[in-house]
């Protein structure tokens, strides 16, 4: 059988790892005077997953893009990937995806076409499984290959989720275990053992579409998905959002197998420092914290589940719908707590 090309070997950093880092990209957006319309609902003012756009009262369309360089070296499971991840903003707001647009960079040149086939494909199917259709896209030759979507959903306007309506009292659900960016490094370097690099293949395969029907059940009216900015960049984000402050439990966060072990032997992403320096000031980390589970917590993840803002009274209920929804990781790992006038405190991390 002929070897499939190995997409690992075009890139040093792959998948969200290769987004800027958020403290440069907070400097520049705050430099550009964004117009205000009010038909836009969610704008870039919250850093939300996506903008709303509210067309009547009974339709708001969700727009978002998201692209990266490869995750893993199989073509169709990138492809597969890449699309699940932009789709991921679409159900972080509650929607539901009509159509997508493929984004591509490709070298031709140097690579057989017939890899950006196989990337197409997985796309297309992860488009398909979730329930919308690929209505075209857009291609340039560039190297290293990326590839993504634009994606256009339709919400309720009284049922959109944002990343900035968390609430005192809430209890917060994590969806996936986190620890994608460890695996895929350790991968590379050939230190993760097979079966736990198909495990973070997996989940990054996994779509957060059914986690929607359960989080409008609930009312849930805050919620974000994990990606580059690890699990605690974007609770940093939903506590800024919010006013809030963010208990989070590290014990009860749900690691991937082997992420740990890779930790321990010094298997860092680089994004996680970044991702680390952006929080640590807001941010009040327990005496004695293991430094490990610590930096899984600013692991960068790609495609990774939904961290979830819901009333405290409703937490066990939706674990329960989660797991049998196929989530069997998902966990409470925290709480929403106000600040105080003069806190700073944005997450308070224990052991």
């Amino acid at each position: 059988m002929e070897k499939k090309f190995d997409l690992l070997t075009t890139v040093e950093y792959g998948g969200c790892s290769a987004k800027l880092p958020a403290r440069m990209l907070d400097a520049i957006l705050r430099e550009i005077p964004f117009p205000r319309h009010e038909s836009l609902i969610v704008g870039t003012e919250t850093s939300d997953d996506a903008a709303v756009w509210k067309l009547d009262d009974e339709t708001a369309i969700i727009h978002t893009v998201d692209f990266f360089p490869p995750i893993c070296g199989d073509p169709y499971e990138f492809g597969r990937i890449a699309a699940t991840n932009a789709l991921s903003d679409i159900f972080a707001m509650g929607g539901r995806p009509l159509t997508a647009l493929n984004l591509v960079s490709f070298p031709s040149a140097r690579i057989d076409v017939a890899v950006l086939g196989d990337i197409l494909r997985g796309g297309a199917d992860a488009v398909a499984a979730a329930g919308a259709v690929i209505g075209g896209g857009h291609t340039i030759d560039d190297f290293p290959p990326k590839y993504g979507l634009a994606v256009t959903g339709v919400v309720h306007p009284d049922r959109v989720i944002r990343n900035c309506a968390a609430r005192p009292g809430d209890a917060l659900i994590l969806t996936k275990p986190i620890g994608t960016g460890t695996l895929v490094a350790g991968h590379r370097i050939g230190e993760a053992a097979p079966e736990h690099y198909r495990a973070a293949l997996d989940t990054m395969m996994q779509l957060n579409r059914v986690a929607v029907p359960i989080m409008q059940e609930h009312r849930v009216r805050c919620a974000t998905d994990i990606t580059g900015f690890g699990l605690l960049g974007h609770a940093f984000g939903m506590a800024k959002g919010s006013g809030l402050t963010l208990e989070i439990r590290a014990s009860a966060v749900p690691l991937l197998p082997g992420a740990h072990g890779l930790t321990e032997m010094g298997c860092i992403p680089g994004a996680a420092f970044n991702n680390l320096k952006r929080v640590e000031g807001a941010t009040l980390f327990a005496e004695g914290l293991d430094y490990n589970r610590k930096m899984l917590l600013c692991d960068p993840q790609t495609s990774g589940g939904l961290l979830i803002s819901c009333l405290g009274g409703a937490a066990d209920g939706m674990v329960a719908q989660l797991k049998a929804a196929g989530y069997p990781h998902a966990a409470v790992i925290g709480t929403v707590r106000e600040r105080g006038a003069r806190d700073s405190l944005l997450l308070d991390i224990h052991q």
